[in-house]
C-alpha cells in the first residue's frame, strides 16, 4: 500500500470546508426529526426552508455554501476548487430560492421553487463530479480506499438523485442519503498529493 503525500492549505480554508457538510447534515436531520408534519420518506430536505421555521433550513443552505466557496481554496489541482466553489454557490442560491410548499399546484410552480430545482442540480452536478475528479486523484496516488470512498459517495448522490427525480418510493430519503454522503465526504476527506 502506498503512502498518500497531503497538501499543506491554508487553516481558515480547511477549516471552513471541513465545517459545511457535517453542518448541513446536522442541522438538516435535526429539523427533519423534529420539524412537526415532516416526514424524510416523502419530503426533501429543502421542503424545511418553508413555514415559520424555514429560516433555519435557509440560513443551513446559505451558510454551508459559503463555507464551501471559502473550503474551495484548500483544494488542489484545477477541477476540484473549481467544481466545490461552483457547488457552494449552487448552495447559496437553493437556500435564497425556497421552494413552493407541498400543498402547491405543481403545474404552477413559482420562480423561486423552480430557481431553487435548477440550483440544486447545479449543486448536485458539481458534488457528484468534484467526488469522482478526487476518486481519480486518489487512484494516481495509490490510495485504494480513498479512491473507493470518493466513488461511493459521488455514486450515492447520483443514485439518490436519479431515484428521487424517478419518483421511487422513499426518493426524497435515497437523496437526503445521497446529498449528506458527498458532502461529508468532501468536508472530511484528506486530500492526496499527487
Amino acid at each position: 500500500m502506498t503512502a498518500v503525500a497531503f497538501t499543506r492549505t491554508p487553516d481558515v480554508s480547511k477549516a471552513a470546508l471541513a465545517a459545511a457538510g457535517p453542518l448541513w447534515a446536522t442541522v438538516s436531520l435535526a429539523q427533519a426529526f423534529t420539524r412537526d408534519g415532516f416526514d424524510l420518506m416523502r419530503h426533501p430536505l429543502s421542503l424545511l426552508s418553508t413555514g415559520s421555521l424555514g429560516w433555519l433550513q435557509i440560513v443551513n443552505f446559505v451558510v454551508a455554501g459559503l463555507l464551501m466557496v471559502v473550503g474551495a481554496r484548500s483544494l488542489d489541482g484545477r477541477w476540484a476548487p473549481r467544481l466545490t466553489r461552483i457547488a457552494g454557490f449552487g448552495m447559496i442560491a437553493a437556500g435564497a430560492l425556497v421552494m413552493d410548499p407541498l400543498s402547491a399546484d405543481p403545474a404552477a410552480m413559482s420562480w423561486h421553487s423552480i430557481g431553487h430545482m435548477v440550483a440544486g442540480t447545479i449543486t448536485f452536478t458539481a458534488l457528484i463530479a468534484v467526488c469522482y475528479v478526487l476518486a481519480r486523484r486518489y487512484a494516481r496516488a495509490g490510495s485504494r480506499a480513498g479512491a473507493v470512498a470518493a466513488a461511493v459517495a459521488g455514486t450515492a448522490l447520483l443514485a439518490g438523485d436519479l431515484w428521487a427525480m424517478s419518483g421511487g418510493v422513499a426518493g426524497t430519503l435515497t437523496l437526503a442519503i445521497g446529498a449528506i454522503t458527498a458532502m461529508s465526504f468532501l468536508s472530511l476527506h484528506p486530500q492526496p498529493s499527487v
